[in-house]
């Protein structure tokens, strides 16, 4: 079971010896493995446990909205969801916001080492933090040997001799490149939300869905997709429409699952989508009719790749 806490104070309630992997992980891909992996050793070999401090939202996002990059994980569920398979025990969310932004660097970084079993900090070794971004490791590494806390500082790791970012990975989604994007994550790219009621319009047309609300994330190109969906306890197959539905309504962008084979109600219901292969790009459709026939034709489809082994889902 995941603790989730929202101060730095409330770590002091920990009874064991702690190690913490600082960062945003924004993606939680193979680099922010590689940061939170040493934590999680060091949990291991001290007999303790492995926790994450990450910010929230983005400080891109408070200090320059203007330029601030869309998100590849929605929300802090699909985060924890994802820590969790890691081994991460601990997740301390700090609100971000102006006032954390003056924080000096020396302050932030005292606060943080005068948790009492505090063993180790692990963070990239270019992680900045504090007003103005003065803080480095270079300074926590120096705070750390004074309080006793070991300060680990991450290498960056390559792919195909390049540094795996969150802004590269952000790239490849933008293009659809699914392979990539999995390349760098480590695992299939997924994307996790709650299933709303909508208009029911699929229902109508004889292929009821599973409407998830996107925002902010950085998803793939929109289109028709072979899908992968984990809701209620359940691995499904379905197809996957990602777009502003223009023969419908043509306004909020949706991601609409409809599920192969399976009947009941999953309003309210927490569903995380794997994105396979592209079926087709999303078009405006002559009338209902028309539409329906190629929802037909789109299933047909989606159902032959996954007896194919080609759906490119997990």
């Amino acid at each position: 079971m995941m603790l989730r806490f929202s101060r730095i104070s409330e770590l002091h309630e920990l009874d064991q010896p702690l190690h913490l992997a600082l960062g945003v992980f924004d993606g939680v891909h193979r680099g922010h493995q590689a940061v939170i992996g040493a934590a999680v050793e060091g949990a291991q070999k001290s007999g303790g446990v492995a926790g994450v401090l990450t910010l929230e939202p983005h400080p891109v996002q408070v200090l320059s909205p203007e330029r601030a990059p869309r998100r590849i994980l929605a929300s802090l569920d699909h985060k924890e969801r994802l820590l969790s398979g890691l081994g991460v025990e601990v997740m301390l969310v700090l609100r971000f916001d102006r006032g954390m932004a003056s924080q000096p660097a020396e302050e932030f970084a005292e606060e943080i080492l005068a948790v009492p079993r505090l063993r180790q900090l692990v963070a990239g070794e270019d992680w900045e933090f504090g007003r103005d971004r003065l803080g480095t490791m270079a300074l926590l590494s120096r705070e750390g040997e004074r309080h006793g806390v070991e300060v680990s500082a991450v290498g960056s790791v390559m792919l195909r001799g390049e540094r795996i970012s969150s802004t590269r990975l952000r790239q490849v989604l933008c293009d659809g490149n699914l392979r990539a994007a999995s390349e760098m994550l480590g695992r299939p790219y997924t994307v996790m939300g709650t299933v709303e009621k909508g208009q029911q319009f699929g229902r109508r047309l004889g292929a009821p869905t599973a409407n998830i609300a996107v925002g902010d994330e950085q998803l793939p190109p929109d289109g028709v997709y072979a899908v992968t969906a984990w809701c209620v306890e359940k691995k499904l197959q379905g197809v996957a429409n990602l777009g502003v539905r223009p023969t419908v309504d043509g306004e909020r962008r949706l991601l609409e699952v409809h599920l192969l084979d399976f009947e009941g109600d999953l309003y309210d219901a927490r569903m995380e989508v794997c994105f396979g292969s592209y079926v087709r790009g999303e078009r405006q459709f002559e009338d209902f009719e028309e539409l329906r026939e190629q929802i037909r034709r789109d299933v047909v489809e989606v159902r032959r790749l996954f007896a194919a082994g080609e759906a490119g889902c997990r």
